[in-house]
């Protein structure tokens, strides 16, 4: 975990602590740091509708400062927490060379799952992977 999560995590733990609730499991997991008021994990649903809201709260105050300052606004996609998990394994991928650790830290069963949908070639790595190699092949 980047250290600077891991501060985030802790601050957001510290700052939510209920003793009056009972802590909650699931499988056996306890110490969750995102709980609603019940002490409870937000349901995928919820957090999806959060994003929506923030993104579209977001793109609503772009919308009036662009026409304030007479240019385009600039919107945010729409997105999910999925799609912020793929695009940190996309990153990953690109400086991290291996695989093995990726996988594991992505908990994906099969690698397959790390190398096909996560680690791809892009046009720059193509072109960054034959400079390292200059002048370490000899071509007669």
């Amino acid at each position: 975990m980047l250290s600077e999560v891991k501060e985030a995590l802790l601050a957001e733990k510290a700052k939510r602590r209920n003793p009056n609730l009972e802590p909650f499991s699931i499988g056996g997991y306890t110490g969750f740091i995102f709980l609603n008021s019940h002490g409870k994990v937000f349901t995928p649903a919820y957090v999806f509708d959060a994003i929506q809201n923030i993104t579209s709260a977001f793109n609503r105050e772009e919308y009036f400062k662009a026409e304030q300052e007479n240019r385009e606004p600039c919107y945010l996609p729409k997105f999910s927490a999925h799609i912020l998990r793929h695009t940190f394994c996309t990153r990953f991928c690109e400086n991290e060379k291996d695989l093995k650790i990726i996988q594991d830290v992505m908990g994906h069963r099969n690698i397959r799952t790390t190398m096909d949908v996560y680690n791809e070639a892009t046009e720059s790595r193509k072109i960054a992977s034959f400079q390292s190699l200059e002048g370490k092949i000899k071509v007669i």
